[in-house]
């Protein structure tokens, strides 16, 4: 894909001061003193780029897909209050990285005049939202460009689902009708992500009525949107295939020059190349049985194994490291064959016959070298986990699979063990609750 490009002087229009909503620095020009916002918005497509590696570790290594070597990180694998150890490492940059893109984005959406600059706005502060719901719970919602700095009420979490009904779904709803599709290979959002998104936001909650239409609207509209899936699974990673790919919807793009919260540029694909002594081989074992699995069912090999791991099946190579250029691998949020997967899900959960489902994830099974599963199982029961073991060897360390077992209440099943609700969500940095004095708390178990 085409990387966008951010003038530096953009990035200082929303700087970080001791809170995270508490950015408005007193020696810059207010926001009511601008009249051009393009900078702001690239400022809010920016700072997303703090949220990759994060969400790369949450989703990979605290599932059955990857695990850590060293202590405090083996507590992805430990399933207990822990995980608070790995604030500066991952939740505090996380969490200051996706509210200084909100900051960013109600400045535009407050201020603006732009109806386009306005619907990618509100698409980036949905998506923010919703990453950060998904990693949290409940959140502390600001809607204001210019949020008071005395006022602590509005530090106060509020509870998901209302995040869910009074942000995240009116923002997309909103970005739905604000944008078109012409800029989908630009690393903008578009109309058809936005679609995306609501989709998958809905399957999130389990309302899979919701989710299907919009997700519809996504797998019949994508050719004429100019998305389809790549006929090989190599094409779609790799630095050299991100230009006008056609199956990717939306990503947060990198560039080896532009630095994010752990000032270097965001290096998500390190976790799982190896390339760090906290997991010299990351791949669970699991994972390479789940590949063997797939070989033994699908009538040949399984050919995605190759592009997503090792030969020695230690270390996943998705992303490879490719030397310099390792750095400018973009982050994938959404991709045709993840939301087609989406899609075959909510049918069988809307009650739609395997017949129907099963031919859906044809065209992604067969491009990975196997035979349909049409006429092999029947079940709602069979049908779901079939499409449950099929995104998980399609998405494999696109950061989804930890999310994936949580949204669809398989964490237990999928992981062998019983593992406390409190810690299918993360903990709140701490030192987030030490700055508001205990306005902003804890989740329960940490």
């Amino acid at each position: 894909m085409k990387k966008i490009y951010i003038l530096l002087g953009s990035l200082f229009l929303i700087l970080a001061c001791d809170s995270d909503l508490d950015q408005y620095p007193s020696n810059i020009a207010s926001s009511d003193s601008l009249t051009e916002f393009d900078g702001v918005l690239n400022a809010a497509y920016y700072y997303q780029l703090g949220a990759v590696t994060p969400m790369a570790v949450m989703g990979e290594f605290r599932s059955d897909n990857a695990f850590m070597f060293e202590p405090p990180y083996t507590e992805f694998d430990e399933y207990d209050n822990g995980l608070t150890a790995m604030e500066d490492q991952f939740f505090g940059p996380f969490y200051t990285a996706l509210y200084k893109s909100i900051l960013s984005a109600n400045n535009v959406i407050e201020n603006s005049t732009d109806a386009t600059e306005i619907g990618e706005a509100k698409f980036l502060r949905a998506l923010s939202y919703f990453k950060l719901v998904q990693v949290f719970g409940d959140v502390t919602v600001n809607l204001d460009a210019d949020p008071s700095l005395t006022d602590t009420s509005i530090l106060v979490r509020q509870p998901a689902n209302d995040v869910y009904n009074n942000v995240i779904i009116p923002d997309l709803t909103d970005a739905i009708a604000a944008l078109d599709n012409s800029e989908i290979t630009s690393g903008r959002a578009s109309k058809i992500a936005a679609q995306a998104l609501l989709g998958k936001v809905y399957a999130s909650r389990g309302d899979y009525s919701s989710a299907e239409t919009h997700l519809a609207a996504v797998v019949n509209g994508a050719a004429a949107a100019g998305v389809e899936l790549k006929e090989n699974f190599n094409e779609i990673f790799g630095v050299e295939n991100e230009v006008e790919n056609s199956e990717i919807i939306f990503s947060t793009q990198i560039v080896s020059s532009i630095t994010d919260e752990y000032s270097f540029a965001s290096r998500f694909w390190n976790w799982f190349v190896g390339d760090d002594s906290k997991s010299d081989f990351p791949v669970d074992p699991d994972l390479v049985a789940a590949f063997d699995a797939s070989d033994a069912s699908g009538g040949g090999t399984d050919l995605r194994r190759t592009v997503t791991l090792s030969e020695d099946g230690l270390t996943a190579i998705k992303f490879p490291k490719e030397g310099d250029l390792g750095a400018e691998h973009d982050w994938i949020e959404l991709r045709l064959a993840d939301v087609i997967l989406l899609y075959a899900e909510t049918l069988n959960e809307n009650g739609s016959p395997a017949s129907t489902v099963l031919p859906l994830l044809d065209d992604i099974r067969s491009r990975a070298g196997l035979t349909s599963l049409t006429g092999t199982v029947s079940s709602q029961a069979d049908v779901r986990q079939a499409i449950l073991d099929e995104r998980r060897l399609e998405l494999a360390f696109e950061g989804q699979r930890w999310f994936d077992l949580v949204r669809t209440g398989t964490v237990d099943a999928e992981m062998g063990e019983t593992i406390d609700s409190n810690y299918h969500i993360f903990p709140v940095p701490v030192s987030e609750i030490l700055a508001t004095d205990g306005v902003i708390t804890q989740n329960p178990g940490y």
